[in-house]
Protein backbone atom coordinates (compact mmCIF):
# COMPACT_ATOMS: atom_id res chain seq x y z
CA UNK A 1 0.00 0.00 0.00
CA UNK A 2 2.78 2.58 0.56
CA UNK A 3 4.58 1.49 -2.33
CA UNK A 4 1.28 2.45 -4.43
CA UNK A 5 0.60 5.85 -2.27
CA UNK A 6 4.38 6.97 -3.74
CA UNK A 7 3.47 5.89 -7.49
CA UNK A 8 0.36 7.95 -7.40
CA UNK A 9 1.92 11.49 -5.70
CA UNK A 10 5.18 10.63 -7.75
CA UNK A 11 3.11 10.96 -11.17
CA UNK A 12 1.53 14.58 -9.44
CA UNK A 13 3.51 15.86 -12.20
CA UNK A 14 2.63 14.23 -15.24
CA UNK A 15 -0.96 14.55 -13.90
CA UNK A 16 -1.01 18.27 -13.73
CA UNK A 17 0.57 18.44 -17.31
CA UNK A 18 -2.36 15.85 -18.58
CA UNK A 19 -5.14 17.97 -16.51
CA UNK A 20 -4.04 21.38 -18.91
CA UNK A 21 -3.98 19.76 -21.64
CA UNK A 22 -7.24 18.05 -21.11
CA UNK A 23 -8.66 21.31 -19.93
CA UNK A 24 -7.10 23.42 -22.67
CA UNK A 25 -7.83 21.23 -25.91
CA UNK A 26 -11.36 21.60 -27.82
CA UNK A 27 -13.96 19.61 -27.04
CA UNK A 28 -17.05 18.40 -28.21
CA UNK A 29 -19.37 20.79 -26.18
CA UNK A 30 -16.26 23.05 -25.33
CA UNK A 31 -18.56 25.71 -26.46
CA UNK A 32 -21.03 25.17 -23.88
CA UNK A 33 -19.16 25.63 -20.44
CA UNK A 34 -15.81 27.08 -19.83
CA UNK A 35 -12.67 24.71 -19.84
CA UNK A 36 -12.32 25.82 -15.92
CA UNK A 37 -14.56 25.67 -13.07
CA UNK A 38 -13.61 29.18 -11.48
CA UNK A 39 -15.91 31.16 -8.84
CA UNK A 40 -15.12 34.72 -7.24
CA UNK A 41 -14.71 32.58 -4.06
CA UNK A 42 -12.98 29.60 -2.42
CA UNK A 43 -16.29 27.20 -2.55
CA UNK A 44 -16.61 24.88 -5.97
CA UNK A 45 -19.98 23.68 -4.50
CA UNK A 46 -23.07 25.45 -2.72
CA UNK A 47 -26.36 24.39 -2.03
CA UNK A 48 -28.17 27.41 -0.57
CA UNK A 49 -31.71 26.79 1.22
CA UNK A 50 -32.48 23.40 -1.37
CA UNK A 51 -35.87 21.50 -0.69
CA UNK A 52 -35.89 18.17 -2.31
CA UNK A 53 -38.53 15.11 -2.04
CA UNK A 54 -39.34 12.33 -2.71
CA UNK A 55 -43.16 12.18 -3.96
CA UNK A 56 -44.90 13.23 0.08
CA UNK A 57 -41.08 12.51 1.78
CA UNK A 58 -39.33 15.89 2.28
CA UNK A 59 -35.54 14.25 2.28
CA UNK A 60 -33.67 17.86 2.15
CA UNK A 61 -35.66 20.73 3.69
CA UNK A 62 -34.25 24.17 2.96
CA UNK A 63 -30.62 22.77 3.38
CA UNK A 64 -27.62 25.05 2.94
CA UNK A 65 -23.97 23.90 2.84
CA UNK A 66 -20.90 24.48 1.30
CA UNK A 67 -17.79 22.60 -0.32
CA UNK A 68 -14.13 24.09 -0.40
CA UNK A 69 -12.24 24.17 -3.10
CA UNK A 70 -9.33 21.82 -3.28
CA UNK A 71 -10.44 20.19 0.01
CA UNK A 72 -11.89 16.77 0.97
CA UNK A 73 -15.03 17.17 2.24
CA UNK A 74 -17.03 14.08 3.91
CA UNK A 75 -20.91 13.95 3.89
CA UNK A 76 -22.44 11.79 6.81
CA UNK A 77 -25.00 11.02 8.92
CA UNK A 78 -27.72 8.79 9.55
CA UNK A 79 -29.19 6.33 6.48
CA UNK A 80 -32.16 7.88 4.59
CA UNK A 81 -31.19 11.40 5.57
CA UNK A 82 -29.96 12.78 2.04
CA UNK A 83 -26.39 12.01 1.50
CA UNK A 84 -26.41 10.36 -2.11
CA UNK A 85 -29.28 12.55 -2.97
CA UNK A 86 -27.50 15.43 -2.60
CA UNK A 87 -24.61 13.84 -4.88
CA UNK A 88 -27.56 13.65 -7.06
CA UNK A 89 -28.33 17.25 -7.14
CA UNK A 90 -24.80 18.17 -8.16
CA UNK A 91 -24.91 16.09 -10.28
CA UNK A 92 -28.06 17.38 -12.15
CA UNK A 93 -29.55 13.51 -12.21
CA UNK A 94 -32.28 15.57 -9.94
CA UNK A 95 -33.37 19.12 -9.98
CA UNK A 96 -33.74 20.88 -6.69
CA UNK A 97 -37.37 21.49 -5.81
CA UNK A 98 -36.25 24.59 -4.21
CA UNK A 99 -32.92 26.76 -3.40
CA UNK A 100 -30.13 26.28 -5.59
CA UNK A 101 -27.25 24.16 -6.39
CA UNK A 102 -24.36 26.16 -7.52
CA UNK A 103 -21.43 24.58 -9.09
CA UNK A 104 -18.78 27.07 -9.86
CA UNK A 105 -21.43 29.75 -9.31
CA UNK A 106 -23.29 28.31 -12.06
CA UNK A 107 -27.19 26.71 -11.13
CA UNK A 108 -27.23 23.56 -11.74
CA UNK A 109 -30.75 23.21 -11.55
CA UNK A 110 -31.14 26.20 -14.97
CA UNK A 111 -28.28 24.12 -17.11
CA UNK A 112 -29.97 22.73 -20.19
CA UNK A 113 -29.26 19.39 -21.68
CA UNK A 114 -25.90 20.45 -23.28
CA UNK A 115 -24.18 22.49 -20.31
CA UNK A 116 -25.67 19.85 -17.46
CA UNK A 117 -23.71 17.33 -19.79
CA UNK A 118 -20.45 19.74 -20.30
CA UNK A 119 -20.26 20.18 -16.98
CA UNK A 120 -20.29 16.76 -15.84
CA UNK A 121 -16.96 16.12 -17.94
CA UNK A 122 -15.97 18.26 -14.99
CA UNK A 123 -16.74 15.81 -12.55
CA UNK A 124 -15.66 12.32 -11.68
CA UNK A 125 -17.91 10.06 -9.78
CA UNK A 126 -16.82 6.76 -8.18
CA UNK A 127 -20.51 4.62 -7.73
CA UNK A 128 -20.97 2.41 -5.00
CA UNK A 129 -19.40 -1.22 -5.88
CA UNK A 130 -17.78 0.57 -8.95
CA UNK A 131 -20.32 0.03 -11.51
CA UNK A 132 -17.66 -0.96 -14.21
CA UNK A 133 -18.95 -2.22 -17.64
CA UNK A 134 -18.96 -5.66 -17.26
CA UNK A 135 -18.49 -6.96 -20.85
CA UNK A 136 -15.50 -4.09 -21.35
CA UNK A 137 -12.01 -5.14 -20.13
CA UNK A 138 -10.26 -2.65 -17.19
CA UNK A 139 -8.19 -0.90 -20.06
CA UNK A 140 -11.41 -0.44 -21.98
CA UNK A 141 -13.48 0.72 -18.57
CA UNK A 142 -11.06 3.73 -18.24
CA UNK A 143 -10.96 4.20 -21.73
CA UNK A 144 -14.66 5.07 -21.92
CA UNK A 145 -14.86 9.04 -20.93
CA UNK A 146 -12.28 9.63 -22.81
CA UNK A 147 -13.42 8.47 -26.35
CA UNK A 148 -17.19 9.28 -25.22
CA UNK A 149 -15.69 13.51 -24.44
CA UNK A 150 -12.45 13.94 -26.54
CA UNK A 151 -11.38 13.81 -29.86
CA UNK A 152 -7.89 12.35 -28.35
CA UNK A 153 -5.84 10.22 -30.35
CA UNK A 154 -5.67 6.28 -29.45
CA UNK A 155 -1.58 6.82 -28.93
CA UNK A 156 -2.65 9.55 -26.19
CA UNK A 157 -5.63 7.53 -25.09
CA UNK A 158 -3.45 4.47 -24.51
CA UNK A 159 -1.03 6.73 -22.51
CA UNK A 160 -3.57 8.28 -20.70
CA UNK A 161 -5.62 5.04 -19.39
CA UNK A 162 -1.71 3.52 -18.76
CA UNK A 163 -0.91 6.36 -16.71
CA UNK A 164 -4.26 6.80 -14.57
CA UNK A 165 -4.01 2.81 -14.22
CA UNK A 166 -0.23 2.95 -12.70
CA UNK A 167 -1.42 5.85 -10.46
CA UNK A 168 -4.33 3.56 -8.88
CA UNK A 169 -1.68 0.19 -9.18
CA UNK A 170 -3.19 -1.42 -11.66
CA UNK A 171 -1.24 -1.05 -14.84
CA UNK A 172 -0.71 -4.65 -14.78
CA UNK A 173 -4.35 -5.35 -14.66
CA UNK A 174 -5.27 -3.48 -18.13
CA UNK A 175 -6.48 -6.49 -20.48
CA UNK A 176 -8.44 -8.30 -17.19
CA UNK A 177 -12.29 -8.25 -17.34
CA UNK A 178 -13.95 -6.80 -14.22
CA UNK A 179 -15.22 -10.63 -13.41
CA UNK A 180 -11.58 -11.21 -12.76
CA UNK A 181 -10.81 -8.96 -10.52
CA UNK A 182 -11.43 -8.66 -6.54
CA UNK A 183 -13.76 -6.09 -5.40
CA UNK A 184 -11.48 -3.68 -4.16
CA UNK A 185 -9.51 -3.93 -7.25
CA UNK A 186 -12.58 -3.20 -9.19
CA UNK A 187 -12.81 0.08 -6.40
CA UNK A 188 -9.82 0.93 -7.79
CA UNK A 189 -10.24 0.71 -11.41
CA UNK A 190 -13.24 2.80 -11.49
CA UNK A 191 -11.21 5.23 -9.71
CA UNK A 192 -9.32 5.47 -12.44
CA UNK A 193 -12.29 5.89 -14.98
CA UNK A 194 -13.47 8.75 -12.68
CA UNK A 195 -9.94 10.91 -12.81
CA UNK A 196 -9.03 10.27 -16.46
CA UNK A 197 -10.34 13.48 -17.67
CA UNK A 198 -8.75 15.00 -14.75
CA UNK A 199 -12.21 16.25 -13.31
CA UNK A 200 -12.39 19.07 -11.06
CA UNK A 201 -14.50 17.98 -8.55
CA UNK A 202 -14.50 14.28 -7.95
CA UNK A 203 -17.50 12.55 -5.80
CA UNK A 204 -17.51 9.13 -3.99
CA UNK A 205 -20.98 7.38 -2.74
CA UNK A 206 -19.61 4.84 -0.17
CA UNK A 207 -16.29 4.14 -1.33
CA UNK A 208 -15.42 2.09 1.33
CA UNK A 209 -18.43 -0.27 1.60
CA UNK A 210 -17.83 -4.10 1.45
CA UNK A 211 -13.91 -3.42 1.34
CA UNK A 212 -11.25 -5.65 3.58
CA UNK A 213 -8.87 -3.58 5.69
CA UNK A 214 -6.13 -3.83 3.49
CA UNK A 215 -8.35 -2.35 0.65
CA UNK A 216 -9.94 0.32 2.62
CA UNK A 217 -6.61 1.57 3.20
CA UNK A 218 -5.81 1.91 0.32
CA UNK A 219 -8.30 3.47 -1.30
CA UNK A 220 -8.43 6.30 1.20
CA UNK A 221 -4.68 6.41 0.95
CA UNK A 222 -5.54 7.06 -2.82
CA UNK A 223 -8.02 9.45 -2.95
CA UNK A 224 -6.08 11.63 -0.81
CA UNK A 225 -2.85 11.55 -2.79
CA UNK A 226 -4.58 11.88 -5.82
CA UNK A 227 -7.15 15.15 -4.43
CA UNK A 228 -3.57 16.81 -3.51
CA UNK A 229 -1.37 15.68 -6.89
CA UNK A 230 -4.43 16.78 -9.44
CA UNK A 231 -5.44 19.59 -7.30
CA UNK A 232 -9.13 17.79 -6.86
CA UNK A 233 -12.27 19.22 -4.85
CA UNK A 234 -13.29 15.72 -3.18
CA UNK A 235 -16.76 14.88 -1.57
CA UNK A 236 -16.94 11.71 0.30
CA UNK A 237 -20.57 9.95 1.18
CA UNK A 238 -19.46 7.42 4.05
CA UNK A 239 -20.39 5.53 6.99
CA UNK A 240 -16.94 4.57 8.02
CA UNK A 241 -16.11 6.98 11.03
CA UNK A 242 -12.87 6.37 11.66
CA UNK A 243 -11.35 6.27 8.05
CA UNK A 244 -13.33 8.96 6.90
CA UNK A 245 -12.24 11.18 9.87
CA UNK A 246 -9.02 10.46 9.37
CA UNK A 247 -9.33 11.12 5.73
CA UNK A 248 -11.36 14.30 5.12
CA UNK A 249 -10.51 18.27 5.94
CA UNK A 250 -13.97 19.00 6.39
CA UNK A 251 -17.07 17.33 7.48
CA UNK A 252 -20.90 17.64 7.17
CA UNK A 253 -23.07 15.69 9.55
CA UNK A 254 -26.59 15.52 8.32
CA UNK A 255 -29.72 15.72 10.23
CA UNK A 256 -33.57 15.36 9.57
CA UNK A 257 -32.90 17.03 6.13
CA UNK A 258 -30.69 19.74 7.37
CA UNK A 259 -26.84 20.50 8.44
CA UNK A 260 -26.82 19.01 12.18
CA UNK A 261 -23.24 19.68 12.35
CA UNK A 262 -19.72 20.76 10.04
CA UNK A 263 -16.23 22.23 10.19
CA UNK A 264 -13.41 20.10 10.57
CA UNK A 265 -12.99 16.52 12.55
CA UNK A 266 -11.68 17.57 15.77
CA UNK A 267 -14.31 20.42 15.70
CA UNK A 268 -17.47 17.99 14.53
CA UNK A 269 -16.42 15.48 17.60
CA UNK A 270 -16.71 18.26 19.92
CA UNK A 271 -19.71 19.06 18.98
CA UNK A 272 -22.46 19.09 21.58
CA UNK A 273 -25.54 18.29 18.93
CA UNK A 274 -27.55 15.23 20.31
CA UNK A 275 -27.73 13.75 16.69
CA UNK A 276 -24.06 14.45 16.28
CA UNK A 277 -23.52 12.88 19.71
CA UNK A 278 -24.69 9.86 18.59
CA UNK A 279 -23.69 9.55 15.46
CA UNK A 280 -19.59 10.04 16.06
CA UNK A 281 -19.94 7.70 19.03
CA UNK A 282 -22.37 4.60 17.37
CA UNK A 283 -25.11 4.99 20.25
CA UNK A 284 -28.12 2.91 19.53
CA UNK A 285 -29.98 5.59 21.23
CA UNK A 286 -30.84 8.88 21.11
CA UNK A 287 -32.38 11.03 18.19
CA UNK A 288 -32.10 8.52 15.70
CA UNK A 289 -34.80 5.84 16.51
CA UNK A 290 -34.32 2.46 16.51
CA UNK A 291 -37.40 1.45 15.22
CA UNK A 292 -39.13 2.99 11.70
CA UNK A 293 -42.05 5.17 12.33
CA UNK A 294 -45.54 3.31 12.41
CA UNK A 295 -48.59 2.66 14.19
CA UNK A 296 -47.88 1.79 17.77
CA UNK A 297 -47.47 -1.82 19.19
CA UNK A 298 -51.35 -1.53 20.78
CA UNK A 299 -52.84 -0.99 17.49
CA UNK A 300 -50.88 -3.92 15.37
CA UNK A 301 -51.39 -6.48 18.16
CA UNK A 302 -54.31 -5.22 20.55
CA UNK A 303 -53.96 -4.84 24.55
CA UNK A 304 -51.34 -7.18 25.78
CA UNK A 305 -53.54 -10.33 27.08
CA UNK A 306 -56.43 -9.45 25.16
CA UNK A 307 -56.53 -12.71 23.55
CA UNK A 308 -56.11 -14.59 26.36
CA UNK A 309 -58.63 -12.91 28.20
CA UNK A 310 -60.73 -13.63 25.40
CA UNK A 311 -60.87 -17.27 26.27
CA UNK A 312 -58.17 -19.60 24.64
CA UNK A 313 -57.89 -21.28 21.73
CA UNK A 314 -61.39 -22.45 19.91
Amino acid sequence: MHKMCHGASGFAPMMQGFAIFLRGRPSRLSATLPTTMSSSDDALVQLRNVTFGYGERVVLRDLSLTVPRGKVTAIMGASGGGKTTVLRLIGGQQRAQQGQVLLAGQDVGRMDAAQLYAARRRMGMLFQFGALFTDMSVFENVAFPLREHTDLPEELIRDIVLMKLHAVGLRGARDLMPSQVSGGMARRVALARAIALDPDLIMYDEPFAGLDPISLGTAAQLIRELNNAMGLTTIIVSHDLDETFRLADHVIILGPGTVAAQGTPDEVRASQDPLVHQFVNALPTGPVPFQYPGPSVAQDFGPVGAQQQGGGVS
